[in-house]
């Protein structure tokens, strides 16, 4: 007995979900992809000084904690790819080739971090502009969305927000 050609596609394609979900079912639940090291907090606080200029110190904690809280709160597959940028942008090679940062992030100044900031942002490069946008909205997330940030900006709450506060 052969299988016509109709039979024989839907058998393989009956035959790719069954193998899809079984492993799917097989997989240990996923932990948490986004496990942040101190490397990542000098990476945040740099990249701070890049977009936002000089902070104090307790500014750049607070921005390196805000920034982290919101990657936690992004969809596991999403933090993990923000975890591959971290980690690209940590390695020595490819924070030189890359970002054109030589020293380490700790160590760059904001001039230079503005620069790899600029080219990223204006890079003919999907993928670079990409990491710009999501560079730059994790850090911004992180430093507007923080109440102590607001006075420098001159914001104001909105009256019917004050009493969720």
């Amino acid at each position: 007995m052969s299988l016509s050609r109709r039979q024989l596609i839907q058998t393989g394609l009956l035959g790719g979900v069954v193998l899809a979900l079984g492993s799917r079912l097989a997989m240990p639940p996923q932990a948490p992809s986004f496990a942040a090291n101190p490397a990542d907090r000098e990476l945040i606080a740099a990249l701070g000084r890049g977009m936002l200029g000089p902070l104090p110190a307790s500014g750049q904690l607070a921005l390196a904690s805000n920034v982290l809280t919101a990657i936690a709160s992004l969809p596991l597959a999403v933090q993990a790819e923000v975890r591959q940028l971290f980690d690209l942008l940590q390695q020595p090679l490819a924070r030189r080739l890359l970002a054109g940062v030589s020293p380490t992030w700790a160590e760059a100044g904001e001039a230079e971090v503005r620069a790899f900031l600029q080219r990223w942002r204006h890079s003919r490069l999907l993928l670079l502009r990409s990491g710009y946008q999501a560079l730059h909205g994790l850090l911004y997330a992180g430093w507007y969305g923080d109440a102590a940030s607001w006075p420098a900006i001159d914001y104001q709450l909105p009256p019917m927000m004050k009493g969720l506060l």
